[in-house]
């Protein structure tokens, strides 16, 4: 049987007693990422399948942000404490999403916008998992009704994220309830606290601070529950300190250095107005290359190697077709690039195709979408915050102001599922700089050096 860690317990005591006494408290849940909620809530859903199994038919609810994998995954756990326990010949699934012991029954449903969920009742709990990523509206309109001829108890589990979720909604309200009645609602356990019964938990939270940095988003949310800010500044002037180098530009390699590239493609359509667009528009879009030097010796502890910003190409106004020999010969000549990604989303695939067919298999193509944005800027800030990522000291140049200007200006927009999106505001600028240095950081992800094989 599971034996519980203290913070588990203090959870676990006042839930149960407001379903017992039917008292219809609403509590909020964060524990850090891994920290065992999901194990918390099986084991609560036992119980009250026990406690109740031989009264009246009654129902317990639990909802999750998608069916798979994350409502899948919530019953298998409950089958496994139920597999663990005295009761273990006598439950029953029924549906494909309801497991069932004698009269009680626990129902798993999505909170997916689509889901087709109205016309359950729950009378003994109401479960909301991964609150921070389960909609308002659904959740106000669909699932907080079930519970209402019943006045059932509700817990809200999951990590913070932004501060505009349902579980900050939620939380926010418990506080507020609290500072007025006395009764405790909200729980949160850090990663602090969850590593003090955890030696091996400890060490993986470190290795994550380590990757990540202090300040990351993710290490931030996920394992210290300090909720970002909406819309706000992508990189801080913290972060810009530590990204500032004080190595010199290059306009050309060092002997046996390893260069890698990351290009950022101008729409064709702003192409066409002509090479004077730097002047009468300075801010319309551009293609740029960012030319970074490895250095093994300085890696982070996962083995990511630290990057130094060596060299800038900018071209604004200038024809896909026109720069084809130009990058050839910039990435294949001049800096013997041994890993190139290269925006090959829209207009960019042709370019890529182009590349790669000159290049081989160090062309590597990047199309962005959602999530393959977001991953590329967590990517990001994790090289900036871990200082191995540098740019070249200030030489006066229009490409290093250019750059600047964009690391100040770039803002950041945190969606649901733990996704961002960062970008520079159209009224303000572009973002050419900041992509291509993006996906130089993705080119060092992506390089890994041949090692020498024994017969």
């Amino acid at each position: 049987m599971l034996i519980l860690r203290p913070y588990q317990e203090e959870i676990l005591k006042p839930v149960m007693a407001s379903v017992s006494e039917e008292k219809g408290l609403t509590f909020s849940v964060e524990i850090a990422r891994q920290g065992g909620k999901n194990e918390l809530s099986a084991y609560i859903e036992y119980l009250l399948l026990a406690s109740y199994a031989l009264r009246e038919p009654q129902n317990m609810i639990k909802c999750s942000p998608s069916f798979k994998p994350q409502t899948v995954i919530s019953m298998m756990r409950l089958k496994d404490r139920l597999n663990d326990s005295d009761v273990r010949a006598e439950w029953t699934a029924e549906l494909g999403y309801i497991i069932r012991l004698y009269n009680a029954r626990a129902i798993f449903l999505s909170a997916e916008e689509t889901a087709n969920v109205v016309g359950h009742t729950a009378r003994i709990l109401l479960e909301i998992d991964e609150s921070q990523d389960v909609g308002k509206d659904k959740y106000t309109k669909e699932f907080k009704p079930m519970g209402a001829t019943g006045n059932v108890t509700t817990v809200h589990y999951g990590t913070t994220w932004d501060d505009t979720t349902l579980l900050e909604e939620i939380k926010q309200t418990n506080l507020e309830l609290e500072r007025k009645d006395g009764v405790r609602r909200h729980f949160r356990y850090d990663w602090q606290e969850v590593a003090k019964y955890n030696p091996s938990y400890l060490a993986y939270v470190e290795g994550e601070r380590a990757r990540l940095g202090d300040n990351h988003p993710l290490f931030l949310t996920q394992y210290c529950l300090v909720p970002v800010r909406g819309n706000s500044r992508f990189i801080s002037s913290q972060q810009r300190a530590q990204l500032q180098g004080e190595h010199k530009r290059q306009q050309q390699p060092s002997p046996g250095k390893i260069y890698i590239a990351g290009i950022d493609l101008a729409g064709e359509a702003e192409e066409e107005e002509g090479a004077r667009l730097r002047t009468l528009k300075p801010r319309q879009d551009a293609t740029v290359v960012t030319i970074g030097e490895l250095n093994a010796s300085h890696s982070t502890l996962d083995g990511s190697p630290a990057v130094r910003v060596v060299e800038h190409y900018w071209w604004t106004g200038k024809k896909h077709t026109d720069l084809h020999a130009q990058l050839v010969d910039i990435l294949k000549n001049v800096w013997h690039s041994k890993r190139t990604v290269v925006d090959a989303t829209g207009v960019g695939q042709p370019v890529s195709s182009f590349l790669k067919e000159a290049l081989g298999s160090s062309v590597i193509p990047f199309t962005f979408t959602q999530p393959s944005k977001s991953e590329l800027g967590f990517n990001l800030l994790a090289a900036v915050d871990s200082g191995r990522l540098k740019m070249y000291a200030g030489d006066g140049s229009a490409e290093y102001r250019e750059f600047w200007i964009e690391m100040e200006k770039a803002k950041s927009h945190y969606r649901p599922s733990q996704t961002m999106s960062f970008y520079v505001d159209p009224a303000q600028g572009h973002d050419d700089f900041l992509m291509s240095l993006a996906l130089v950081v993705e080119a060092a992800n992506q390089y890994s050096p041949r090692s020498a094989k024994g017969r």
